[in-house]
C-alpha cells in the first residue's frame, strides 16, 4: 500500500509540471520581449553598428550603439595674443 501511495504521489507530481516544449517556448518568448525591450530586434546577423545583446533562439539579438558624437582634440580655447 505505501509502495502505491508513493506511486501515485511521483506519477502526480511529475505530470502537473510544464512540459519541456512548454517552457523552452516561454523562454524564448521571454527572451524576444528582452530583446525588444531594449530596441533591439531578432536578426540573422548584426550589422557593423550593432551589438548583440543576447539570443532570441538562434539569432542574435541586434541592438544599435548609442551614438557618441567625436569630441575635437588638441584644439585650445585660449585667445591668440599679438
Amino acid at each position: 500500500m505505501k509502495i502505491l501511495c508513493i506511486f501515485l504521489t511521483f506519477v502526480f507530481t511529475v505530470s502537473c509540471g510544464p512540459s519541456v516544449s512548454q517552457k523552452q517556448t516561454r523562454e524564448i518568448a521571454e527572451r524576444k520581449r528582452e530583446c525588444y525591450l531594449v530596441r533591439g530586434a531578432c536578426k540573422t546577423s548584426c550589422n557593423t553598428w550593432e551589438y548583440i545583446y543576447n539570443f532570441c533562439n538562434i539569432e542574435p539579438c541586434c541592438v544599435v550603439r548609442e551614438y557618441r558624437k567625436p569630441t575635437p582634440k588638441g584644439i585650445s580655447t585660449t585667445a591668440y595674443q599679438m
